[in-house]
């Protein structure tokens, strides 16, 4: 494959005499997935909130993995935005979520929203996420989903935004409303073993 031409964020590849084209999206960063009007939410409110959003296994200390979970959330907040980014200088959205889990859960996500889609148990309803959940989002116009975060509670989910950084917003708010595709859970995890 010789020749490369470049048209509207998209690479297409092609052979010699053009027997094979193959185009590549490079429209891989995130977009301004924050809308303006919404407001900061404080993650004191959660910490101080006991709620095992219906939890119960025997012999699982939920309470700690969710302490656990949230003080490393914390240390990421207002981290800001940087495309390709995995650290706390910059981070992106699906770096964000791989980190959390491997640091707290020792689950190895994928690395891009659209691969860590497909792992986990598929959760359709917003009414049955759990706290952990990673939940998806469509927000871009050629990858699906654009957009990944993790379900904190309350309705609210923690994401490497563009716009401001690692931040907390309402899954209620009309944007992500219109744009939820669905959740991933783990199981495995919450049981004392890994996926």
């Amino acid at each position: 494959m010789e020749e490369v031409d470049s048209i509207d964020s998209v690479v297409r590849f092609t052979s010699a005499d053009d027997s094979m084209i193959v185009d590549l999206n490079l429209d891989l960063k995130d977009p301004s997935d924050l809308p303006d009007e919404e407001q900061k939410i404080q993650i004191a409110s959660l910490i101080n909130n006991s709620s095992t959003d219906g939890y119960n296994i025997p012999g699982f200390d939920y309470t700690t993995l969710r302490e656990k979970m949230l003080m490393e959330i914390i240390k990421y907040l207002d981290t800001p935005y940087k495309y390709g980014g995995n650290s706390f200088d910059g981070i992106d959205c699906s770096a964000f979520t791989q980190n959390i889990y491997k640091d707290v859960l020792s689950i190895n996500l994928e690395r891009s929203a659209r691969l860590q889609y497909k792992q986990g148990t598929e959760i359709t309803d917003t009414n049955e996420l759990r706290f952990g959940d990673l939940v998806f989002f469509n927000t871009r116009k050629r990858v699906k989903p654009g957009h990944v975060g993790i379900y904190i509670q309350d309705r609210l989910f923690v994401h490497a935004s563009s716009k401001r950084g690692v931040t907390i917003s309402s899954i209620d708010h009309n944007y992500y409303s219109k744009r939820f595709m669905s959740a991933r859970r783990f199981e495995t995890v919450q049981t004392g073993s890994r996926n």
